[in-house]
């Protein structure tokens, strides 16, 4: 499975890149704008006894090698990774500890294009999957931080009390709050048309209508492919998102199979590049018996031609050579057996 997302998602161009499992923990938090270092596993390094920290999501590895090894390469830059993440907390729905990630990265831009693009390449590596019924959950980060620091002003303290209501759906604490301005963020969430068509009635506000175009546009590119859905204040699990964040469901699937969206990398002379991406949950997927292909397994006799072998794997087939007379291909796992040149399928035993 994994190694069909990878495909999928290099089809479009994105070079992969495999960062280690475990890296120094000031160089993982420290290439991702609020990045959190307590969401961290670490050990120390017995020969440096620096920290080392065990990935919990291989974004920041991505940003760290773009930053560095590839601050060469022209942009945008596009990276793809597939790997092990160890997970610090774990949740109900998904209780294991270490779990499978593919993703993406597109490092340099953050424009609605780009934005476009790496859903579009989310979307098919899910496709490419088996996954069917995938609905998009978009949100805007840091939508109640640009709305504060403007057209709806909140002190920093009642900044934070009012981000913790909106997290909660609070409405009456809000109201409490004398963050009024705000409710009409809370009960706009729901399905994307009737969601922009809320937000739009808040006129006068320039920050939300300018992401309310951008949102269109993103949900245009994907009407009538995927469900799309807006939380304009959802922010939990978008710590160092900046300003479009997104879900990934699908039909017959529980909680999240994937997240992205736009942030930003630190680079190390404290200059700040814009970047897009996204990463997908692959154990999920195998747990559904996704992806899973016609058999392919052809069982070779003792005595068969190597060449008729050789030219089977050229054309993608899986071939397990009998060591002996007595190898039995069923128990090979194998459909199919060599006759000849020619694989020919093996019938079920009476």
């Amino acid at each position: 499975m994994l190694h069909r997302v990878i495909v999928a998602i290099g089809r479009n161009g994105y070079e992969r890149v495999a960062p280690p499992l475990a890296e120094f923990e000031d160089e993982l938090v420290g290439r991702l704008k609020s990045a959190r270092a307590q969401d961290l596993l670490r050990v120390v390094d017995p020969i440096s006894q620096r920290t080392l920290a065990l990935r919990p999501d291989i974004t920041a590895q991505a940003g760290r090698i773009a930053a560095t090894r590839m601050a060469h390469r022209p942009r945008p830059l596009r990276l793809a990774y597939g790997g092990p993440i160890l997970k610090l907390k774990t949740t109900q729905l998904r209780p294991e500890r270490e779990l499978i990630q593919a993703g993406a990265e597109l490092i340099g831009s953050d424009s609605v294009t780009a934005a476009i693009e790496v859903l579009g390449v989310a979307i098919e590596a899910l496709e490419t999957a088996g996954v069917t019924g995938i609905t998009v959950d978009l949100t805007l980060p840091d939508l109640i931080e640009t709305l504060a620091a403007g057209p709806m002003p909140l002190t920093p303290a009642r900044l934070e009390r009012v981000r913790e209501r909106l997290d909660a759906k609070d409405v009456g604490a809000l109201a409490a709050l004398d963050g009024q301005d705000y409710l009409p963020l809370v009960a706009a969430a729901g399905p994307i048309d009737r969601a922009v068509a809320r937000l739009r009635l808040l006129d006068g506000v320039a920050p939300l209508a300018e992401r309310l175009d951008a949102v269109e546009r993103i949900a245009a590119a994907f009407a009538g492919r995927v469900g799309l859905t807006l939380d304009p204040t959802e922010r939990h699990g978008f710590e160092y998102q900046s300003w479009i964040g997104f879900s990934l469901f699908a039909d017959g699937l529980s909680g999240e199979i994937g997240r992205g969206g736009s942030y930003t990398i630190l680079h190390a002379d404290g200059r700040e590049e814009p970047a897009m991406g996204f990463s997908l949950y692959i154990d999920p997927l195998v747990d559904a018996g996704l992806g899973q292909e016609p058999s392919r397994r052809v069982f070779v006799p003792a005595g068969s031609d190597p060449a008729a072998a050789a030219a089977l794997r050229a054309e993608g087939w899986t071939t397990i050579a009998a060591l002996g007379e007595s190898d039995d291909p069923a128990a090979a796992n194998c459909a199919f057996i060599l006759r000849g040149t020619t694989p020919e399928p093996l019938q079920p035993s009476s």
